[in-house]
């Protein structure tokens, strides 16, 4: 029963039909999957403590402390992903693949003379550019015959005390086109009451959602760092997260046999897009003790994006017998903020000579802790869910790397705790990859292959009175990655 009430509350955002800020979207700005340089994602992205790559400034920003050169990166990638669904013992696919840009990184080293006065640091470095540190791209198909009720349902559930006069101005993305279109209306019951009815019937309909998404969150960072002698890197990075999301929704339900008189089908969609910038700050240290011992630590602060904008539409169409009718919503525009948790991250690499080396990053993030703000809104609800719902978890990287003479050769692997509580949902995250990297002095190439797969369960709709069975849903991912590397 615990986890039902939960599970409404997650979706409450539902009982209004419309696209509402909530614990969704903190959830989704908050979740980090590191992506970066080719080298980096064949070993997991287990760097915080090997250093000497750019994807590490992201994680821990001492490796850059190990460069002794000057270097130019960029990381073009080819992802792709599928969703599985099964809903109601019907089964549906779909994909989406595109091209982007996973890194692109500049790294200054300034050499101290010997015998300076700033001796014993050896070596400065700065760093600017940008590593991919999650990708929204994503298509799911959903399709299942239902029963016991009809998302128009939970419509009901939401007017029957409203006055219809009303309805345009408190509900105009959900109820109001619903209104319009006829899949409410009234009628007066035996006391002359006026009384909310459907055309749709509560139950024995097919129903589907077609749920496009896309666009990414890169992290612009800015870095310095320092080297004490070869055994101690400090370093520090400003980063500066961009948010780009989108999404496309269109939710049918139908009566395919023509069994149901005066109904036809009915669609809702929705279209949203999400832009804004964040700031942080991670600091690093990195210690060298011995020939064939790294260990690392990492602390970064919350995440604040500032005035993200939300900017969406709705509309709903329906046929209903012989009539078809369509209505669109108003544009809906919010500007609100979220603080994402602070992270913590521990490292250890094990060098075996000139000829490889394994890592490991430990990482842990507690997403109980991030927060939505607005100045005419508390958010208070939605934060408490996200206190009752989302908990802390660990993030393990692992990865190594083999030498032979120009050659290298990679594999890691992560695992990415669920952000769950009490085993609401699922939504740990599994990687494997490995990787091959060509090297001469000024030059590398590094190419890597990452799969990933997450299970989890989604709802089509859920009130205090109707949610659908959970949609269980297989997601698997695949990166392709190349990185170009110019030292000089």
């Amino acid at each position: 029963m615990k986890k039902i009430v939960i599970v409404c509350a997650l979706l409450l955002g539902l009982s209004q039909m419309t696209q509402a800020q909530n614990e969704s979207d903190a959830l989704r700005y908050s979740q980090q999957f590191y992506q970066g340089t080719a080298r980096s994602m064949a070993m997991g992205g287990a760097f915080g403590a090997l250093g000497a790559d750019f994807s590490s400034i992201s994680t821990n920003p001492a490796g850059l402390g190990l460069y002794r050169s000057s270097e130019f990166s960029l990381t073009p990638e080819l992802f792709s992903s599928k969703t599985e669904s099964t809903y109601n013992g019907t089964f549906a696919d779909d994909s989406r693949a595109n091209f982007a840009l996973s890194n692109l990184g500049f790294v200054l080293t300034t050499a101290v003379p010997e015998g300076s006065t700033s001796a014993p640091w050896k070596y400065y470095q700065f760093a600017f550019g940008m590593n991919r540190v999650n990708n929204f791209n994503n298509r799911m198909m959903i399709r299942g015959n239902n029963p016991d009720h009809s998302r128009v349902d939970v419509y009901l559930d939401e007017v029957w005390n409203v006055n219809p006069q009303d309805i345009e101005s408190q509900y105009p993305f959900d109820l109001y086109p619903a209104w319009y279109v006829y899949l409410l209306d009234t009628i007066r019951d035996n006391d002359g009451y006026l009384v909310y009815t459907s055309p749709v019937p509560q139950g024995g309909i097919l129903q589907q959602e077609l749920v496009k998404t896309w666009g990414s969150m890169n992290e612009w960072v800015f870095s310095g760092s320092a080297n004490l002698n070869d055994v101690l890197f400090v370093g520090a990075t400003l980063g500066m997260p961009y948010v780009r999301y989108f999404k496309e929704s269109t939710y049918t339900e139908s009566d395919p046999d023509g069994s149901i008189p005066g109904f036809d089908n009915w669609n809702y969609k929705e279209n949203l897009e999400t832009k804004g910038w964040g700031i942080n700050l991670k600091l690093g240290v990195i210690a060298w003790p011995l020939d064939w011992l790294r260990v690392g630590a990492a602390f970064h602060t919350p995440t604040l994006f500032y005035g993200l904008k939300d900017t969406w539409y709705t509309s709903i169409d329906a046929t209903l017998g012989p009539d078809y009718n369509r209505k669109d919503s108003p544009l809906g525009e919010y500007e609100y903020d979220i603080s994402t948790p602070l992270r913590a991250i521990g490292s250890v690499a094990f060098i075996i000579g000139k000829y490889g080396s394994m890592s490991a990053d430990y990482e842990y993030v507690d997403y109980s802790s991030a927060r939505l703000r607005a100045q005419d809104y508390t958010f208070a609800s939605e934060n408490d869910v996200i206190r009752s719902s989302y908990t802390s978890t660990t993030n393990l990287r692992i990865g190594t790397e083999w030498r032979y003479n120009n050659f290298n050769f990679r594999g890691g692997y992560s695992l990415y705790g669920s952000p769950y509580k009490d085993q609401i949902n699922d939504e740990k995250y599994t990687s494997y990859s490995f990787g091959l990297g060509y090297s001469e002095r000024n030059f590398s190439l590094d190419l890597a292959y990452v799969h990933g797969q997450s299970n989890r369960e989604y709802y089509l709709y859920s009130s205090p009175n109707f949610t659908t069975n959970p949609t269980n849903q297989t997601i698997t991912t695949s990166n392709i990655v190349l990185t170009t590397r110019f030292r000089f």
